[in-house]
């Protein structure tokens, strides 16, 4: 069985989003409304207020948990609402 190539980002390629609270770009991909894909960089990260003060919280130094940013989450929903971001899948967000 021939393994079938993965073109999900040729159809829907990832776009810069910059977050409204520290310029941090990052590149984004919306499936549906639930869904977001965010690939950081090195300059993103470095400029994220949110993950900075995650690292300070974190024990002895260590790499601590970071699961979002809000101030990039709401950058992203303006960039949808704005029509910046397309969504793959525009179905109705669950509620």
């Amino acid at each position: 069985m021939a393994v079938r190539p993965d073109n999900r980002l040729a159809d829907a390629p990832m776009v810069p989003v910059t977050c409204h609270r520290c310029a941090a770009e990052v590149l984004v991909r919306k499936s549906t409304w639930d869904q977001t894909s965010v690939q950081w960089n090195a300059a993103a990260t470095a400029r994220c207020e949110e993950r900075h003060d995650a690292s300070k919280l974190a024990a002895h130094g260590e790499q601590g948990l970071f699961l979002a940013c809000s101030a990039l989450r709401d950058s992203v929903t303006d960039a949808v609402l704005n029509g910046e971001v397309p969504i793959v899948d525009s179905a109705p967000a669950r509620t």
